[in-house]
């Protein structure tokens, strides 16, 4: 899913007090308060916190701009009627149209992530996101026509709509539950919008535990779109910040993986990747109840400065490479999904590749510390 599905921090702040009955001095009894205490400690049940000290803050909003710089793009030949299987066979050998430069990629992103319910047992956040990329393709040298794949996304470009939860449930003081899910609607669609039959889904579950104020880690498995097709992957959770508050690692493996250093309270830089992609179906090249889609999955090595401007609001750049892991499209019968994972050999329907380019995104975010 573009689904950018992503680990989700939270801040929750939970604080306990203990009544006291107010007592004459000459009544004084501190066996009694010693008793009073026993007993409050074993009623009182501590929860872990959702976060540790100094990572970025939690995102309730944001708005972006990502665009990246010009590549080339390879497409191989779609062929017609439908295959009967997953794909048309189409292996490395197939016909490749070479495009010239795609010279515009990009759009606005808007990421929302909005609290439902925030207490010490239960933290609940969700929100509705939009990516938009939109394409410039010039034709290929010698060429005045562009291919229907070429065509579809320069009109119309890709979207991807999607509802994203995280529910964060503690288990004790130090051991600790993560639900994240996503449904995702993505295609070359416009806002009369494509067959719900065509929606994703990811989902990811992890346990884990907060070792101290600075180090939490954790382990778990996701049904993921991250790379393009559908995938079943294990999850790693390891956050860390140093002695000095300085240093740190913002880690969900392998979704994204950043080293982290902190200006100061207010500002601070990322390093690292991210994975981005999900399943988009092209209108223009399904047929019948089949459903075509791009299996768009990229590699994003990246710095990102993230700052305060005033208040809640934060400023956001990044700047770094898109890779392409995967562009190539599936043919799926009757809009079904299925399971190729990294091994699998059903064919494509096209096998398609992107060049490599430098990318930058920017944006501004209303958060929480």
């Amino acid at each position: 899913m573009k689904v950018k599905i992503t680990v989700v921090t939270l801040i929750l702040f939970f604080a306990v007090g203990f009544p006291l009955l107010a007592q004459d001095e000459d009544e004084e009894d501190w066996d009694a308060y010693g008793d009073l205490a026993l007993v409050d400690d074993a009623l009182v049940k501590r929860f872990a916190k959702p976060t540790i000290v100094g990572m970025s803050p939690t995102r309730f909003f944001n708005l972006s701009y990502d665009r990246q710089l010009p590549y080339a793009m390879k497409l191989s030949e779609v062929r017609y009627p439908a295959s009967g299987n997953s794909g048309w066979g189409v292996d490395e050998e197939a016909s490749v149209n070479t495009s010239g430069e795609v010279t515009y990629t990009g759009g606005m992103r808007f990421i929302s992530n909005i609290p439902i319910i925030s207490k010490a047992s239960l933290v609940w956040q969700t929100g509705l996101n939009y990516v938009r990329t939109g394409y410039s393709i010039s034709a290929p040298a010698g060429q005045t026509k562009l291919s229907v794949l070429e065509s579809s996304l320069n009109e119309q470009g890709l979207n991807n709509l999607s509802w994203a939860n995280t529910v964060f449930v503690p288990v004790s003081e130090q051991n600790f539950l993560i639900f994240q899910g996503s449904l995702d609607l993505s295609g070359n669609y416009n806002w009369n919008l494509q067959p719900l039959g065509t929606v994703r889904w990811s989902l990811a579950a992890i346990y884990g535990k907060r070792v101290s104020e600075t180090k939490r880690w954790g382990f778990g498995l996701a049904r993921t779109y991250r790379v393009g097709n559908l995938n079943y992957v294990p999850v790693i959770l390891y956050d860390f910040t140093s002695p000095n508050r300085k240093w740190g690692t913002e880690i969900l493996f392998p979704a994204r993986a950043h080293g982290r250093y902190n200006f100061s309270k207010n500002s601070l830089l990322l390093f690292g990747y991210e994975l981005e992609g999900q399943s988009y179906r092209i209108d223009a090249l399904s047929k019948g109840d089949n459903s075509y889609e791009i299996r768009r999955g990229e590699l994003r090595p990246r710095l990102e400065l993230q700052k305060q401007l005033s208040g809640p609001f934060w400023f956001n750049i990044q700047a770094g490479y898109r890779i392409d892991y995967s562009f190539d499209v599936d043919e799926l019968p009757d809009g079904k999904d299925f399971f190729r994972g990294f091994f699998g050999e059903q064919p494509f329907a096209m096998r398609n590749t992107l060049g490599t380019a430098l990318y930058f995104n920017i944006g501004i975010s209303f958060v929480t510390l």
